[in-house]
Formats: structure tokens, C-alpha cells, sequence
């Protein structure tokens, strides 16, 4: 009889004991492990801020200041660029300068042949020749009516043109040797002081 109460007493003593571990380790901070408290240690995850506030419903005060805050910037107008280079004439070439001289002094000389037979024709048509010499007929003639001065014979159409044909084939020639002559003294200057600069400007 003794031995069971002895077993009866051992079972209630360790019911209790077994109850006091339960509370001090619900009452504690973190389970005890040979004498020591363990803690936990970890930590949430880090979240960076947003870039923009979290939206919110209409009617709410922040709301507009959220819209405001999120609204784009109008993009600015594009304003067009103009390029430019700088360029130096170093050199020109007197083989080249010749020919074009010489071709644009015959075009020249064309063209005021054109227009010295146009202005006769016109001239001619009006009557300026044959009023004109008549007066300088009166002019220059004796008493009897002889010896006038012919300005119409004179300045007749086949002879202007051969005058005016004769003028610009020295005009040809002249120009076509001075321009070449001119290249010749701007390559000598240009060796000097660099040649002339020029700016020529793009629009984009």
C-alpha cells in the first residue's frame, strides 16, 4: 500500500512539474535551450519607396495632389538646328578657271549680239533712224542739197552686227585671259594669307 502511494504522489508531482515548464515557457520571451534565451532575429523584407504615391479613391483630399504628382511634363518643342561649316578656298585651279571664263564670256558675247539686233529691229520699227538722219542730213548738207551724212546706210543692220560681232570676240578674249591671270595672282596670295573663308550654313 505504501508502494502506491508512493507512485500516486511521483505521477501528481510530475503533472505539476510538467504544467510550471509549460507556463514558463509560454510566459517567456522565446524557447530556453541548456540554460540560454534564443531570440528571433529576422526581419521583414526592405521595400524602397515607391516613385509615386499610392492612388487613392475620388473625393479623397490627397487625390488631386497624387494626380498632380503623377501628371507627365508637356515635351518641349523641338527649335530647328542650322549647321555650319567653314571652308577656305586654298587654291584654284588655273586650267579650270580658264575654261569656265571662256565659256561663260562666249555666252556673254552671244547674248549681246541678241540684244543689239533686237534694240535695231525695235529702234528701226519706231522710225528713230530714218528722223534722226533725216535732221543730221539737213545738217550736214551744202546749199544745192549734197553732201549729207547717211545716218540710216551708215547704221545699217548687217554692219551693227559686225561691229557688235567684233566687240564681243574681243570681250571673249580679254576676259578668258584675266580671269586665268587672276587665278594665277590668288594662288600666289592665298600662299600668303590662307585663301578666302567661307561659312556655309544647312538647315535641318
Amino acid at each position: 500500500m505504501s508502494g502506491a502511494m508512493g507512485a500516486a504522489g511521483g505521477d501528481r508531482s510530475g503533472r505539476t512539474g510538467g504544467a510550471h515548464g509549460s507556463a514558463g515557457s509560454a510566459g517567456g520571451s522565446g524557447p530556453q535551450e541548456g540554460g540560454y534565451t534564443v531570440t528571433d532575429t529576422r526581419q521583414a523584407p526592405h521595400q524602397p519607396p515607391s516613385a509615386y504615391a499610392p492612388p487613392q479613391p475620388p473625393g479623397t483630399p490627397g487625390s488631386a495632389a497624387a494626380a498632380g504628382v503623377r501628371r507627365p511634363r508637356p515635351a518641349a518643342r523641338s527649335v530647328p538646328r542650322t549647321r555650319k561649316a567653314r571652308l577656305r578656298v586654298a587654291k584654284a585651279d588655273p586650267w579650270s578657271v580658264m575654261k569656265v571664263s571662256f565659256l561663260l564670256s562666249i555666252a556673254l558675247g552671244i547674248c549681246t549680239i541678241v540684244a543689239v539686233a533686237v534694240l535695231w529691229m525695235v529702234l528701226d520699227t519706231m522710225g528713230v533712224f530714218s528722223t534722226v538722219g533725216s535732221t543730221i542730213n539737213d545738217a550736214t548738207s551744202t546749199d544745192n542739197g549734197k553732201g549729207g551724212f547717211d545716218l540710216v546706210s551708215f547704221l545699217s543692220l548687217s554692219r551693227v552686227l559686225t561691229f557688235t560681232t567684233i566687240i564681243a570676240v574681243i570681250d571673249v578674249v580679254l576676259a578668258t585671259a584675266l580671269a586665268t591671270l587672276g587665278s594665277f595672282i590668288y594662288n600666289l596670295s592665298a600662299g600668303f594669307v590662307g585663301g578666302v573663308e567661307l561659312t556655309l550654313a544647312e538647315d535641318e
